[in-house]
């Protein structure tokens, strides 16, 4: 478990619930607006993460409990700014409560007295002020150019005693300068008013001489835009929740380093026109757009979604949502995660598509892409003959293009997955042929974001087999990092962190990965009765790893069955597996695997000859 010093800033809404009764699209509208304009782009400016939305507040880290006592100090004032022209009942007032503590860190998440002593002094605060601890006036009081006012020792809850509290001494402090001193000189205007129409008479003539063709696909990454949701309620009060939809996909989408996505400035252009998506397609070069409507009744919301080919105008996917809620951001939050999930990733709806796409090209037309695509498709059958031809596709392919980080980082999946998923006579070599790809790509300088997530997703699985546990589990954090939403690699690094003994973080992942994509239970209950078997909980074990019925989940059952005294069933399994792969031994399936507990794997490898699979 990682504890580390971190300040904490925990920020909500005064009065939220009456402003929702009065309001609630409206309020909806300006709170949003305020998180995206103010509240997102201090917290980075200060060198903050958010790690976790409420319904109407956050809680925020920093390295540096300056930044963060500047940074909601800023906040304030920016609120100030933005409340001056609005009516009294049409104001978002603020409180803040800052702490300097040890937090837990769990994934993104942050958990630990730190933030609960922020939370508490949240609400310690009175609307539009900022309380902070004793710890945090220590360290920046000689450094701020403001004052603390002492608010005496507070008992609050869940804490070992009485701390002390101060509040931000906001008055006379000098509103925000910054977005002033960045203000151009007015004799700049007509100037860049001049570029402004000189820029938009080229573009012009340059589309009418040069007019758009239809957006490429092969040989580049899938391209989308996301149109606003169309609003269908009767009354039409819903523009908030259809827009606020499509702004969160886009942003969701646009962490995955294999698929581009369209600003929501160029895509927003076409809400309520009705225009063909072909001509879309065109106009913003993307090979999809993703389009949808919302309805609501009383606290019941449907929220329907299309994936539209924009080279064909055909449905490549669609989807309804039926929700019930009365808070609008978790519903918002609940739907855009299902959406996203069913879009992209290793068995995205996209992904899926384009695979269709590969296949209908002629060989001398194939691009390092279709290459990539063509290949992937085979390997992700799990079966030993489309792994090999997975690695006959990928050597052609870097024979036309020699040096390709895609095909070379593919290619070393192909032996990775040749040795983990038993299909190789020789699993040493096929494992240090994935390391050395690896780490050719890892060097390579300008990697795509999209390379650089496959790369580091193999290299932990490469340092896992060089008893690096450590390591595997510091570049599957790299991983997710450059893909947080994808389901299916969140499955599959969950079964690299409960080898190198880090379940728990196992078991969020797969929670994470089964929340936005239940359909992933094929893959993710492999990983799940693993994690049990690791934790010694077998009877747990049995029912997930009963569901898959590929690689080596009958072995798996076999050791929950014989740790069960279950020893008729564990022989039942290995029969399975070995009619599957007679190939498949103890030493092979060893092989596979890098505990960093090595008494666990020859504890496994013991109740497997128990259930009868051969030493050699």
């Amino acid at each position: 478990m990682e504890r580390r010093l971190s300040a904490i800033l925990a920020a909500d809404v005064v009065g939220y619930s009456a402003l929702m009764e009065q309001d609630e699209a409206g309020t909806f509208d300006r709170l949003r607006a305020h998180r995206k304009e103010l509240f997102e782009p201090e917290i980075e400016k200060h060198h903050g993460r958010v790690f976790k939305l409420t319904g109407d507040g956050l809680f925020a880290e920093f390295g540096s409990v300056v930044d963060a006592v500047e940074c909601a100090v800023s906040l304030q004032r920016g609120l100030v700014e933005r409340n001056a022209d609005l009516a009294e009942d049409k104001r978002i007032d603020v409180r803040i409560g800052i702490n300097l503590g040890e937090v837990i860190v769990e994934g993104d998440d942050r958990f630990g007295e730190g933030v609960n002593i922020a939370a508490r002094l949240e609400q310690l605060a009175d609307s539009g002020s900022i309380c902070v601890s004793g710890k945090v006036v220590k360290e920046v009081e000689k450094k701020l150019s403001f004052g603390f006012e002492p608010m005496g020792e507070q008992k609050v809850k869940n804490t070992r005693g009485p701390i002390p509290v101060f509040k931000v001494r906001l008055e006379g402090i000098p509103r925000r300068t910054a977005a002033r001193s960045r203000e151009a000189p007015k004799w700049m205007w007509p100037v860049a008013l001049a570029l402004v129409a000189i820029a938009a008479i080229s573009w012009f003539t340059f589309n009418r001489m040069n007019p758009p063709s239809t957006p490429p696909v092969a040989g580049t990454f899938p391209s989308i835009a996301v149109l606003p949701f169309e609003d269908l309620s009767p009354n039409k009060s819903l523009g908030y929740l259809g827009d606020g939809v499509a702004e969160d996909i886009i942003t969701m989408l646009s962490r995955f380093p294999d698929l581009k996505v369209v600003s929501r400035t160029s895509s927003f252009t076409y809400k309520g026109k009705a225009v063909d998506v072909r001509q879309i397609g065109q106009e913003l070069a993307v090979g999809y757009v993703l389009e949808g409507s919302v309805r609501k009744e009383g606290d019941k919301a449907r929220i329907a979604a299309q994936l539209i080919d924009t080279t064909s105008g055909e449905h490549v996917w669609a989807e309804r949502f039926d929700k019930t809620g009365a808070d609008p951001w978790a519903l918002q939050d609940e739907v855009t995660s299902n959406i996203v999930g069913f879009l992209v990733g290793e068995k995205g709806t996209i992904r899926q598509a384009d695979y269709r796409r590969a296949w209908g090209k002629d060989t001398t037309a194939l691009e390092e892409y279709d290459y990539y695509l063509r290949g992937h498709e085979q390997l992700m059958t799990f079966t030993k003959d489309g792994t090999e031809r997975s690695g006959e596709i990928w050597r052609e392919g870097l024979s036309k293009f020699p040096g390709s980080p895609l095909l070379m980082v593919k290619l070393g999946w192909y032996h990775n997955n040749r040795a983990a998923n038993f299909f190789s006579d020789n699993p040493p070599s096929d494992f240090c042929q994935a390391a050395v790809l690896a780490r050719q790509v890892l060097a390579s300088e300008h990697l795509s974001p999209q390379v650089a997530r496959l790369a580091h997703w193999l290299m932990s699985w490469s340092s896992l087999q060089e008893k690096k546990s450590d390591g595997a589990v510091a570049e599957a954090e790299k991983a997710k990092a450059l893909a947080p939403y994808d389901t299916f690699m969140l499955s599959d690094l969950s079964i690299i962190l409960t080898q190198a003994g880090q379940t728990q973080k196992a078991s969020e992942w797969l929670d994470t990965a089964v929340v936005r994509d239940p359909e992933l239970g094929w893959f993710s209950n492999l990983g799940r009765g693993l994690v049990f078997l690791a934790l010694g909980q077998y009877e747990r074990a049995v029912e997930p790893l009963r569901q898959p019925d590929f690689l080596d989940a009958p072995l798996l059952l076999a050791i929950a069955h014989v740790r069960l005294g279950q020893l008729a069933d564990g022989r039942a399994q290995v029969a399975k597996m070995l009619r599957a792969n007679p190939t498949i031994t103890q030493a092979s399936w060893r092989q596979g695997y890098s505990f960093r507990d090595q008494a666990l794997l020859d504890g496994f490898v013991a109740d497997l000859a128990k259930a009868g699979l051969p030493e050699r």
